[in-house]
């Protein structure tokens, strides 16, 4: 069974990120001194109120910034973006995030699972090992 942390639990880190407005809808942008925390290109799982979706994170056109440009329902769809719907838009509608506003990314397990929140609340994840890259080969290749 996996572990129960808090956002604010000492092996949790936070990133502190920008929603920024996009042709599309919204994008959040990650600050340059924080990229380690993250993957570029790689596809990573995001909790949104307590709900495990995907997202792809991309690098910036120019500079060292990465952004988290939308969030998913499934892997796939994270990667073929233009096929779903963006739950990362839903979310900060919810929120109500102005644009320049922060939204704190948690960093449960680096390059694997991520969480969203606002500045000033507390969120609890399911802590587990990703799977070894032997697994997630197959999963892709099933995908």
């Amino acid at each position: 069974m996996a572990d129960r942390v808090s956002s604010d639990h000492p092996s949790v880190r936070t990133v502190r990120s920008t929603r920024t407005e996009t042709a599309t809808g919204s994008k959040l942008e990650i600050p340059a001194e924080d990229r380690d925390a993250f993957v570029p290109d790689e596809v990573v799982r995001v909790v949104l109120d307590g709900t495990e979706r995907f997202a792809r994170i991309e690098r910036a056109l120019t500079g060292e910034e990465l952004s988290v440009p939308g969030v998913y329902d499934t892997p796939e769809l994270a990667r073929n973006p233009g096929e779903g719907a963006d739950r990362l838009t839903e979310w900060i509608d919810d929120h109500d995030i102005r644009s320049g506003g922060s939204v704190l990314i948690d960093v449960v397990e680096s390059e694997f699972l991520y969480g969203l929140r606002e500045p000033g609340e507390t969120n609890f994840y399911d802590a587990r090992e990703p799977p070894n890259d032997s697994l997630s080969d197959i999963a892709s290749d099933l995908e």
